[in-house]
C-alpha cells in the first residue's frame, strides 16, 4: 500500500508530462487561454469586495481585442457573448445562469471566443500572447476600481522582487552614453562586503560585454540563484587596470529605509514597505541609538510620498513603537477578509517623543501606521491630509506568472473609522502654512484646532460628502514643505508642547464594527 502511494504522484506527472507533449501549439495556447480567463475571472468572482457583475466584467475585458484587430469585436448580454468579424457574427458563447453564473463558467466561454477570434485574426495571431492577456485583463479589472489592476508576466517578476527580494548582490545600476555604472550600494550586502564602490563601472558580466546592453538586461544578469556566483569586470577611478571581483550572490531585499542624524533626533524615511521594511527599520533605529547615545530626545518617521505596500509590514512597523493596542482591522466581504491585527509589548523607543510626517502621497500601509500611532495616542502626525486609499488588494498569481490584484477589504483605524477615501488628518496641518514659529506659537497658546475626531469616527463609509467634508479641514498636499520637518525638531525638543500637541488627536472610545454590515457597504472607489 505504501508502495503505491509514493508511486501514484510519479505516475500521474509522467502521465501529463505524456498528454502536454501530444498537443499541438494550438492546444496549448488554447489551455493557457482557458486557465488565464477562468482563474482570474473566478478569483475576482471569490474575493473582489463587492459581489462583481461577472457578465459586464467579460464583456469589458473581452472587447478589447478591437485595440488589437479593429476588424473584430465583441458583444453580449447577461447570458452571452458574441464574437463579430467586420461586424458579422461568427462566433456565440451561451453562458448557462448568465447573471448567477461563476467566474469560471464566464472564463470558459471567454476563452472559447478568444480561440476563434486567434483563429480568423492575423493580427491577433502576430501580437503575441502577454499583449492579448494585458488587452483583456486590463479591461476587466478597469470596472472594478482604481486599485485593482493586472501585471503581465515581466512586469509581475519585478514586483515581487521588489516586494519580496531576490537572488542578487546589492548593487543599483544606470545605463547611461552606454556605460553601465553602479549607482548604489545596499547595506549587508555582498556588494558592501565585497567593496563595490559607488561610481564603479560594469564592463563584463561573467566575461561578456555589457556593450549595447539595456539596464533590463543587466539587470537579469546580475540576479540568479541564491549563493551562486557572477564575476564582474570593473574599472574604477583612481585604478588605471580593469579588475574582475567574483560575488556570490544573496537573498536581496530592495531598501526602503534611511536614516540620519538631526543634532540629537533620529530622522527615518520609509520610501515604501516591502519585506524587509521592518526589520530594516529596527536595525537602524539601534544604530541611531548608538550613535547619539543618551542625549537622544526622539524620533521622526518620515512617511510623506511613501504609496504603501505589505499589509503586514506595516502593522510590525507600529508595533515598533506600541507597547498595547490594536493596530489596524480588515473587513470585507470574503469571510477570510475580517482580520484584526493587535500590538504587543515593547516600545523600541521607550516612550521617547515619536513625530510622524505625512502627506497627500501617504498612501495604503502608510496610512496604517500613521492611524496606529495617532489613534493609540503614540505619535504626533504632522503634514497634510494622506492619501486615503484605505483598502487591501489581494494578489493572485496567474498561470502566465503573471499577478492580478484585486481589492478585496477595507482598512479600519484602531478607533473604528474607515480610512478609505478619507485617508488620515494630520494632528498638526500644515497645510497652507509656512511657518513653524507660528506655529508652535499658536500651539503653546492653544490655538490650534482639535482633530474632529467624533464627526471622523461618526461618518459612513459610503457618505463620500460628509469624508469629503472631512478630507477639507486640511487639504492633501502633494508636494513636501520643509515647515514639516522644521516644526517636527522644534516640536521634539519642547516636550511638554509635544504633550499638548498629543492632546489635540485624542480619540473618542474605539467604534465596535459591525462586521455584517460592513460588508453589505458597497465599495466606493
Amino acid at each position: 500500500m505504501a508502495r503505491r502511494l509514493v508511486f501514484l504522484p510519479l505516475l500521474l506527472g509522467l502521465y501529463a508530462c505524456a498528454s502536454t507533449a501530444s498537443k499541438s501549439p494550438e492546444d496549448k495556447i488554447a489551455a493557457m487561454d482557458r486557465d488565464m480567463l477562468q482563474t482570474g475571472l473566478a478569483d475576482i468572482d471569490s474575493i473582489y469586495i463587492n459581489k462583481p457583475d461577472m457578465p459586464k466584467l467579460t464583456l469589458s475585458g473581452m472587447q478589447q481585442l478591437s485595440s488589437l484587430d479593429p476588424d473584430l469585436s465583441v458583444d453580449g448580454d447577461s447570458d452571452e457573448l458574441k464574437l463579430l468579424l467586420k461586424k458579422i457574427v461568427i462566433e456565440t458563447e451561451k453562458v448557462e445562469d448568465g447573471e448567477e453564473a461563476t467566474g469560471k463558467q464566464w472564463g470558459k466561454a471567454a476563452a472559447r471566443i478568444l480561440r476563434e477570434a486567434r483563429e480568423k485574426s492575423p493580427k491577433l495571431a502576430a501580437v503575441g500572447d502577454e499583449k492579448i492577456y494585458e488587452a483583456i485583463f486590463t479591461g476587466i479589472v478597469g470596472k472594478l476600481d482604481g486599485f485593482s489592476r493586472y501585471s503581465g508576466t515581466e512586469a509581475a517578476r519585478e514586483e515581487r522582487a521588489a516586494r519580496d527580494g531576490f537572488g542578487g548582490i546589492g548593487i543599483r545600476i544606470s545605463v547611461e552614453d552606454g556605460e553601465v555604472r553602479i549607482t548604489a550600494i545596499m547595506h549587508y550586502t555582498p556588494a558592501e562586503r565585497l567593496g563595490l564602490k559607488r561610481d564603479d563601472i560594469i564592463l563584463k558580466v561573467d566575461n561578456k560585454s555589457v556593450e549595447g546592453w539595456t539596464q533590463q538586461q543587466v539587470i537579469n544578469e546580475l540576479r540568479g540563484e541564491v549563493d551562486s556566483r557572477v564575476t564582474l569586470t570593473l574599472l574604477r577611478d583612481g585604478k588605471d587596470d580593469p579588475f574582475d571581483i567574483s560575488i556570490k550572490r544573496a537573498h536581496v531585499v530592495p531598501e526602503t529605509v534611511s536614516y540620519r542624524r538631526e543634532g540629537d533626533i533620529a530622522y527615518f524615511r520609509i520610501f515604501s514597505f516591502n519585506s524587509g521594511t521592518a526589520t530594516s527599520l529596527k536595525r537602524t533605529i539601534n544604530d541611531a541609538k548608538d550613535e547619539i547615545g543618551k542625549k537622544l530626545k526622539g524620533y521622526i518617521l518620515d512617511l510623506r510620498n511613501n504609496p504603501g505596500g505589505l499589509v503586514p509590514q506595516s502593522v510590525a512597523t507600529a508595533d515598533l513603537f506600541l507597547n498595547e493596542g490594536r493596530v489596524i482591522s480588515v473587513h470585507g466581504r470574503h469571510p477570510d477578509s475580517h482580520q484584526y491585527f493587535e500590538s504587543t509589548d515593547g516600545d523600541i523607543a521607550k516612550g521617547k517623543p515619536l513625530v510622524v510626517l505625512i502627506d497627500g502621497n501617504s498612501a495604503s500601509a502608510a496610512e496604517i501606521v500613521a492611524a496606529a500611532l495617532q489613534d493609540n495616542g503614540r505619535a504626533v502626525l504632522i503634514g497634510s491630509n494622506s492619501y486615503g486609499k484605505g483598502s487591501v488588494q489581494n494578489i493572485q498569481q496567474l498561470p502566465n506568472s503573471g499577478e492580478i490584484k484585486i481589492t478585496w477589504a477595507r482598512f479600519h483605524a484602531p478607533s473604528g473609522y474607515t480610512l478609505h477615501h478619507l485617508g488620515v488628518l494630520p494632528t498638526i496641518c500644515t497645510a497652507g502654512k509656512h511657518s513653524s514659529d507660528a506655529l508652535m506659537n499658536e500651539l503653546r497658546l492653544g490655538e490650534l484646532p482639535e482633530v474632529p475626531m467624533i464627526k471622523r469616527n461618526a461618518a459612513k463609509p459610503d457618505d463620500t460628502k460628509a469624508l469629503d467634508a472631512l478630507r477639507q479641514s486640511c487639504p492633501a498636499r502633494k508636494s513636501e514643505d520643509p515647515v514639516d520637518l522644521e516644526l517636527a525638531l522644534k516640536l521634539i525638543d519642547q516636550p511638554s508642547l509635544y504633550a499638548s500637541a498629543v492632546d489635540l488627536a485624542t480619540p473618542p472610545e474605539a467604534a465596535q464594527v459591525d462586521d455584517a454590515a460592513e460588508a453589505l457597504l458597497p465599495f466606493i472607489p
